[in-house]
């Protein structure tokens, strides 16, 4: 198998510039955006303060009620931009970490870098007190330094095996989250409240703030991911072929790793640990997309969309209480879980 059969898709060229599309991985990317739109449209519109398309056109334009006005650009919007970003940041993360694991299981939160990273932000809360741009940090570094130790662990005879770092991976998820619930319960009454709701994974009360710095550290780290992720679809042809190619395999396993979970972790810190996005946007990314490879660009819009549809199922579903997006994102994707296993079982 050559590289070119490998990564399928027509070559373009542009100036000196080479660049290869795959026409369907742009349609899909089309719709993928479309639905966001949509649910995008929709979360601006439902609410305490229903407006209508007209409403959202002038408040866009300047000449809306400053009551609609501080609603959208207020709370609304922010919080679907964060929404946006979050789930852009943890689709791409799980399309890496599904690659470099081989395994459709083996994205961050269930081998264990969220839980690294929702450990440190709440022993981080707990311990020091904290603020969001504390515990964002202590996130971001908590889920690569569980990362590291989980590849150092499953690092055998100069490789890190695919299901070796997942095996390890869970285990690792295991002790920190019982690291976790040992810190909560030690923990003032205060602290344990302001624990359980940011564990809970949550989009409310997220602004521009937020979504400032969520942007800032995805265009710091989306990059280098680009650029690793064209060495990572070639490792997934195995190995010995990728290093017979010149690919330097643990060197780019272990930087896409350190990026993948960086990324994770910057979600995890600005929403608390959503679940199954990771896991869940590129099954979808692949099953419309249908081609070979590392999906990142689908995978992410694909969390976009799928993280922005939860969180208007948890602000409009009425079930007397304000659901936290991340219980919702866990009920959809504990279903779709069980879903793929009895299938391929």
């Amino acid at each position: 198998m050559t590289t070119a059969s490998f990564l399928p898709g027509r070559l373009v060229r542009v100036g000196r510039a080479t660049f290869r599309i795959h026409p369907r991985t742009v349609v899909v990317l089309c719709v993928l955006a479309a639905v966001f739109l949509v649910t995008g449209v929709l979360s601006l519109m439902l609410g305490s303060i229903s407006l209508s398309l007209a409403d959202l056109w002038d408040v866009a334009t300047g000449d809306a009620r400053p009551a609609y006005a501080r609603s959208v650009l207020g709370r609304k919007l922010p919080r679907l931009l964060t929404a946006a970003l979050v789930g852009l940041c943890l689709g791409m993360s799980g399309a890496i970490v599904q690659s470099l694991t081989r395994n459709p299981l083996g994205s961050p939160d269930i081998v264990g870098f969220t839980t690294g990273a929702a450990t440190a932000a709440v022993m981080q809360i707990v311990i020091f007190g904290g603020g969001p741009l504390a515990t964002g940090i202590a996130a971001m570094l908590g889920g690569i330094g569980t990362a590291i130790v989980v590849y150092l662990l499953a690092r055998r005879d100069g490789a890190s095996g695919g299901l070796r770092l997942v095996l390890v991976g869970i285990g690792t998820g295991s002790l920190l989250g019982a690291v976790t619930s040992l810190v909560t319960i030690r923990a003032s009454l205060d602290d344990a409240t302001t624990v359980q709701l940011w564990t809970a994974g949550s989009l409310t009360g997220r602004g521009w703030p937020h979504v400032i710095a969520l942007a800032l550290a995805a265009i710091v780290l989306i990059p280098p991911l680009v650029v690793l992720a064209k060495s990572t679809t070639l490792i997934e042809m195995g190995d010995d072929t990728a290093q017979a190619i010149g690919i330097p395999v643990e060197r780019i396993r272990f930087l896409a790793l350190l990026v993948a979970v960086a990324l994770a972790g910057v979600a995890t810190g600005a929403a608390g640990p959503i679940a199954f996005i990771a896991f869940a946007a590129p099954h979808v990314a692949r099953i419309l997309v249908r081609t070979p490879g590392v999906l990142l660009w689908t995978s992410g819009i694909a969390g976009a969309a799928l993280l922005a549809a939860a969180d208007l199922l948890a602000q409009h579903v009425d079930i007397s209480l304000r659901t936290p997006v991340g219980l919702v994102t866990s009920l959809l994707g504990g279903i779709y879980l069980l879903w793929l296993l009895a299938r391929r079982l």
